[in-house]
């Protein structure tokens, strides 16, 4: 994800008629090459008659940007040395979308349309494309156009969604790129590796591509396969990495959600999409974002053996920076719509906070994010409260599960409350009671979360090595 990091992230998209709740859901785990990478979480404001040019900290990546640009919500690191870093979010049209996945392509496709320098990297696509889109679809077409135009820096996939349809887009080489529409039925989940299969050239409607990407793959005889065009095949890899970094990852989100389908975590051929086997809740992308190969033998803090449980990279790490879920309900039914969970901390230990998108503001405490430790910020109180419950997890893991359960309860009864209460509210005065109610929901987890940390620190007191009790025979 950054220019000294290993590939990270993990990507789980779910379409209406897949969900408990019949809307539209994208997700990611943002992760780092470091433990502590501290991020902001607040809202952009719109723009209007503006005359400004971006430039790219990271690789000096130069646009002129439109005049004109939507409010929406933003993730960036808190420093922006090395670029901006924006990820995810969603805007005030009720379109989001979360970026990026890191991928590779393989030598033979990057050998005749190699990666561009200062193209589009990671670090400029959220904050090129998110303010000036009106649908998913327009997502999609606004970055192909960014990239037929100055090129991709790096390997990528790319989610985007609104209230009708969620897309996928990987970015492979300099200048070609596939995209496709999530089934309405099916869920996806993406691992630092090319996941889309075959691409049917006659549907416009649920597929698109860069231009020329037919004639690239005939002219240089880059497709393996005799009767089928598939794009991981072709665009993708096939390496040690996949099977031990990427590949189990896919398989343990699958696993979740088909437990009756028996895959090798190694395989090579794990379907991009799949129809889970009962309705997906929030709750269920939550447990695949926070999860680690919980009961199984791959599981680093379980019971397996020392090499089964350093075999496979897990999907929660000490390193993930920024996880969220970006949910789009249905605008005939609710006055806000979009909500964006954010985590922080370690997903496994941390609590998904429900915020409003249509709003002015998120709370003081997502956008104070001090270079140190400080417990008026939610990244650090976050990440306070993983590192206590991991020094001690055989003794507070129940606690902490019993915490996050506490705190999903309330979350969803006050979601409940907010939509009752903004029936018949509309334009300001709806954007000003979301505003204060993410302020009200910040406050509750902040001092639940609190209160949770003073208890375990309560009883860790009894747990130090250094203690001793007299025996009576002695």
């Amino acid at each position: 994800m950054r220019k000294h990091s290993h590939a990270a992230c993990t990507s789980v998209m779910v379409g209406k008629k897949a969900s408990m709740d019949g809307v539209n859901y994208i997700a990611r785990n943002e992760d780092n090459f470091v433990a502590n990478w501290p991020k902001r979480f607040f809202v952009q404001p719109g723009v209007s008659d503006r005359h400004e040019t971006y430039t790219s900290p990271y690789n000096k990546l130069s646009v002129e940007l439109p005049e004109t640009g939507y409010r929406y919500t933003s993730s960036p690191d808190a420093n922006q040395t090395e670029g901006w870093y924006e990820e995810d979010g969603i805007n005030e049209k009720n379109v989001g979308m979360s970026a990026t996945e890191s991928t590779v392509a393989n030598e033979k496709v990057l050998a005749y349309d190699p990666l561009i320098e200062n193209g589009v990297a990671e670090d400029s696509i959220t904050t090129l494309v998110l303010p000036y889109i009106d649908s998913a679809r327009e997502g999609v077409e606004r970055l192909g156009n960014l990239i037929a135009k100055y090129g991709s820096t790096e390997s990528n996939g790319v989610e985007f969604f609104d209230e009708d349809e969620i897309w996928y887009m990987e970015l492979a080489t300099g200048h070609h790129w596939v995209a496709i529409r999530i089934p309405d039925d099916c869920y996806a989940v993406a691992a630092n590796q090319m996941g889309v299969e075959d691409i049917d050239f006659n549907d416009s409607k649920n597929y698109m591509w860069s231009e020329g990407i037919q004639e690239f793959v005939s002219e240089h005889d880059l497709n393996p396969d005799e009767d089928r065009w598939d794009f991981r095949h072709i665009f993708g890899t096939n390496t040690k990495q996949d099977r031990h970094y990427n590949t189990p990852r896919v398989w343990y989100g699958q696993k979740v959600l088909n437990p009756s389908i028996q895959q090798d975590p190694e395989s090579d051929e794990l379907p991009f999409l799949r129809k889970a086997e009962k309705k997906i809740s929030v709750e269920d992308i939550e447990y695949i974002l926070a999860s680690h190969y919980n009961e199984t033998q791959f599981d680093p803090i379980g019971s397996g053996s020392e090499a089964d449980k350093k075999r496979y990279r897990a999907i929660s790490l000490s390193r993930t920076a920024n996880s969220h879920i970006l949910q789009m309900r249905d605008a005939k039914k609710v006055a806000a719509p979009a909500i964006e969970w954010k985590c922080f901390g370690i997903p496994s230990f941390s609590p998904y906070v429900p915020f409003f998108t249509n709003a002015n503001d998120i709370d003081e405490s997502y956008s104070y994010v001090p270079e140190k430790l400080d417990m008026k910020s939610a990244y650090w109180m976050y990440e306070t409260l993983a590192m206590i419950v991991e020094s001690h997890y055989q003794e507070f893991a129940t606690p902490n599960l019993d915490y996050q359960k506490e705190l999903k309860a309330w979350a969803r009864r006050k979601i409940a409350e907010v939509d009752a209460e903004t029936a018949k509210m509309t334009g300001n005065e709806l954007t000003a009671f979301l505003t204060y109610q993410n302020h009200e929901i910040a406050k509750h987890f902040n001092e639940t979360t609190k209160n949770h940390l003073a208890d375990l620190i309560t009883q860790g007191t009894e747990l130090s090595k250094l203690t001793f009790k007299m025996d009576p025979n002695l």
